[in-house]
């Protein structure tokens, strides 16, 4: 077996479907992002304020586990700073999109960075190339949010959000659909 073949990125013929069935969603999702950036920027503001009050509910149940008043004492602050942080985002998204802006730079350009590590493992592979484009149009993407950031941030969320997606299910349908193809000849 190649080292290609047992790599942890590769995509075998078994989960064919899924990639392409992942990357006509994420096309979907891509293209609707890029019509309506205001509403998908509110709707990732909402969601991750969602997300944030789970993770603060969760650390406020797990203090409970916790052994030593120091130990539980930290679990329910943090547990009560994103609670708190989390319902401002939920009640007042609009002005929670700044900082929601600045964490998707950060996430988006960490997302380029790992794209660019994964083509590096698929490199031999036909069509691995988009997750190196993939990749540096993440990091390019993360580069003007933070460029613009804060003064158009309601407005950035959303059309990144959206171009993100939309290159991630091109690199997601590329891989299975081009290793159908059969290659001529390595020059």
């Amino acid at each position: 077996m190649s080292s290609v073949a047992s790599s942890r990125f590769y995509t075998g013929s078994h989960s064919r479907g899924w990639s392409v069935f992942l990357g006509i969603l994420l096309l979907i999702a891509g293209v609707l992002s890029l019509t309506l950036p205001h509403v998908a920027g509110l709707a990732a503001g909402l969601f991750f304020g969602w997300l944030v009050l789970c993770a603060g509910v969760a650390h406020l149940i797990y203090a409970w586990s916790e052994h030593g008043a120091g130990h539980i004492v930290w679990q329910i602050l943090i547990g009560v700073v994103y609670v708190l942080a989390a319902l401002y985002m939920l009640f007042y998204p609009f002005a929670g999109m700044a900082a929601l802006a600045l964490v998707l730079g950060f996430y988006i350009a960490v997302a380029g960075i790992l794209d660019i590590i994964e083509f590096t493992a698929l490199r031999p592979l036909y069509g691995a190339g988009w997750f190196l484009v993939d990749g540096i149009v993440s990091l390019i993407l993360a580069g003007l949010i933070f460029l613009h950031w804060p003064s158009r941030s309601f407005w950035v969320v959303g059309m990144l959000v959206g171009v993100s997606l939309l290159f991630s299910g091109i690199a997601r349908l590329t891989l299975p659909i081009q290793s159908r193809v059969p290659r001529l000849a390595q020059i």
